[in-house]
């Protein structure tokens, strides 16, 4: 009978090991890391210079001594680059100077390749109407050149009845149709260099042109003869009005930026010194 028993003991204690498999523990899971501890990244330090207001390019030709021309090292200089910079510090823009061929200027600046034109653009009618324009910020007048030492150097009446070069087909010519056509012989060339070089040989008493040229001519050692004399002639009806900077039309608060700039520059005399690194004279 105890057999029995114990044979029906060790068959619950198999049954039950059987109903009632041995389950693995789970793993236990990894005790949370304690955080670094330490000082905050500090904030990148901020500029002491304002953000720029315009990021804009300025284009010129670079072939117009000394009004742009290239360096040595390729770059736009000469007197209008001098005047930008000086505008785009102003403005507080960031500007890139670019030069490019003279055809490629206006359309380039309409095409939105460029921002402004700074190239010794002549206000006139067509300009006007495709562009806007800055104010004038230059003006060449016109002006005589004759050898050294002639009674001219005084009101042009005192060129009455003597022999006048001129480039034909020009703003000047026109002046002296409208001044000297009855009082003067006027003399046409096809280039104003064609017209000095017939005053160096003394087949014309003075050349009426455009003072800047004149004068770079003057500097020369074929232009070494003369010197310019006179009055500046300043007729806007004739002449013209002078130089602006190409701006497209709907960008107004540029235009409103580079004549404020501008104004500052004429106003503290920052435009007489640039000037005069470059011209013994008034351009403005």
């Amino acid at each position: 009978m105890r057999s029995f028993v114990l044979v029906l003991a060790m068959l619950a204690v198999a049954t039950s090991a059987w109903a009632h498999p041995h389950q693995a523990k789970p793993a236990p899971k990894p005790a949370p890391q304690p955080a670094k501890s330490g000082p905050p990244k500090p904030a990148p330090p901020k500029s002491p210079f304002p953000p720029p207001a315009f990021k804009i390019t300025v284009a010129t030709e670079g072939a117009y001594p000394p009004f742009n021309y290239l360096d040595r090292k390729g770059l736009p200089a000469g007197f209008e680059m001098d005047l930008a910079q000086e505008i785009c510090e102003r403005m507080k823009a960031e500007c890139e100077f670019v030069a490019d061929k003279w055809d490629n200027l206006v359309p380039g600046l309409l095409d939105k390749k460029y921002d402004i034109v700074m190239s010794s653009l002549e206000v006139n009618s067509e300009r006007r109407r495709r562009l806007g324009l800055s104010r004038r910020y230059y003006l060449s007048p016109g002006a005589f050149i004759a050898a050294k030492g002639q009674p001219f150097d005084g009101p042009p009446a005192l060129l009455r009845n003597k022999r006048i070069g001129v480039q034909k087909d020009s703003t000047h010519s026109d002046w002296l149709d409208k001044s000297f056509r009855r009082s003067a012989q006027i003399k046409r060339y096809p280039t104003v260099n064609d017209a000095l070089a017939a005053l160096a040989k003394d087949e014309v008493d003075a050349v009426f042109g455009d003072k800047v040229q004149l004068w770079l001519w003057s500097k020369k050692p074929e232009g070494q003869c003369c010197e310019i004399m006179g009055q500046d002639i300043k007729d806007t009806q004739t002449l013209g009005i002078g130089v602006s900077a190409g701006i497209r039309r709907e960008d107004i608060k540029l235009r409103e930026a580079f004549n404020k700039a501008l104004s500052e520059i004429i106003g503290d005399g920052t435009y007489k010194q640039i000037n005069a690194k470059y011209f013994p004279f008034a351009l403005n």
